[in-house]
């Protein structure tokens, strides 16, 4: 049996911390009752997308798409750039952050092993990116779950709201990857060699998770529910799975640990708020529904997530924003997602890769990490919430 890492213990002890609250009644029964209800279809939707994408990446979909990436590029390094923003960017869009985190972090490090290569620089592409290429769908952020419910958007208004944010966030992210990661000075080679092309052990699942994935995206930009297209996509996958390969099929596809991690974390939150933080939180983000309104309130939210995490600092951003303020609301969740990429606890996603890059050996060197997230946070809060505005 797999020993609980720092994460688990993490997640059991907010969990647990939200029972304690419950008994004490500092957290009454009603509002807790309330605060499952409300994330009870966002955590079968992760439940469902984390194995959907955990049984893509075992059918090699994402090894493939990488591989053959790094052929079209041809060893240049520029286009090899390009296309790993891309990739990182539509997988974070698509299928959410954490995806991106736990599952393209050993894949881009197992590329840059295969090329040669160092590997900071994919790595911090993907987790880069799956932060700040989080503002495009419903899917790609829980944050953006809990906005598109608060502002009254359906999945394909929310997506066309965003959309001009979304790539003004990927605009930046990628000019300060390639500023600090990828030009010639930091990566130290001039050209690779292409690799041999990557074959699907399996093609019936490789083609079934293919299929899967797509049809989910195309119901997510429909506005099918995300609380049935994500599990019945994902079945459909694991039923393939049960006659084609059992053996992949196992307890630990399922994401408990995020599961528990989201439940304790919103009773907690629920908590504290209701004793005293909505009032430091609400000081902070001020009431104002114009321009200086978003950006302090973006502002703030990505202030607050580097504090504390992204999850928390969104709960008690819009537990405090008037429900009129739309605007001021989608200010606040450009900062909870583009925002936490300076300290490795900001977001779970960031700590996911940060797990993925110690089991393959990559060190982080934590200043340079603080330092250039410092600069890119910024430069994709400022395009983004610029954006948000002007258009508004």
């Amino acid at each position: 049996m797999r020993r609980l890492s720092v994460l688990d213990w993490i997640a059991i002890g907010l969990f647990l911390l939200g029972l304690v609250f419950l008994a004490t009644g500092l957290l009454p029964v009603g509002q807790a009752q309330a605060t499952v209800a409300r994330i009870a279809p966002i955590l079968v939707f992760l439940g469902a997308v984390i194995v959907l994408a955990e049984l893509t990446a075992e059918a090699g979909v994402f090894d493939v798409i990488a591989v053959r990436l790094t052929i079209l590029a041809g060893g240049s390094f520029g286009a090899l750039f390009v296309l790993c923003v891309l990739f990182a960017a539509i997988t974070t869009a698509t299928l959410n952050l954490d995806t991106t985190a736990v599952l393209l972090t050993p894949v881009m490090l197992a590329v840059a092993r295969k090329l040669a290569i160092p590997g900071m620089p994919l790595a911090m592409t993907t987790v880069w990116l799956a932060n700040t290429a989080s503002l495009l769908l419903p899917v790609s952020n829980l944050t953006n779950l809990l906005a598109m419910n608060r502002v009254a958007l359906s999945a394909p208004e929310f997506a066309a709201r965003m959309a001009l944010p979304e790539l003004a966030s990927v605009a930046a992210t990628a000019g300060c990857l390639w500023l600090f990661y990828w030009r010639r000075k930091r990566r130290g080679m001039d050209r690779y060699e292409p690799p041999a092309p990557a074959r699907p052990r399996d093609r019936v699942l490789f083609g079934v998770c293919s299929a899967a994935c797509v049809v989910f995206v195309g119901g997510v930009v429909t506005g099918v529910p995300l609380e049935i297209v994500s599990p019945v996509c994902a079945a459909v996958v694991a039923l393939v799975f049960l006659l084609r390969s059992r053996s992949s099929l196992r307890w630990g596809l399922l994401p408990w640990r995020l599961l528990v991690f989201v439940t304790g974390l919103f009773l907690v939150v629920q908590t504290i708020s209701d004793h005293g933080l909505a009032g430091v939180v609400h000081a902070v983000i001020g009431s104002d529904p114009g321009g200086p309104g978003v950006f302090r309130a973006a502002g703030a939210g990505a202030g607050l997530s580097n504090l504390l995490n992204n999850l928390p600092a969104y709960a008690a951003g819009e537990a405090v924003v008037p429900l009129a303020n739309h605007e001021q609301l989608l200010g606040l969740l450009i900062g909870t997602n583009v925002g936490p990429i300076v300290v490795p606890w900001a977001s779970l996603a960031t700590l996911l890769w940060y797990e993925r890059c110690q089991s393959a050996g990559v060190s982080v060197n934590w200043r340079r990490f603080l330092g250039t997230g410092a600069v890119t946070a910024l430069a994709c809060l400022v395009a983004a919430t610029g954006v948000l505005v002007l258009q508004a």
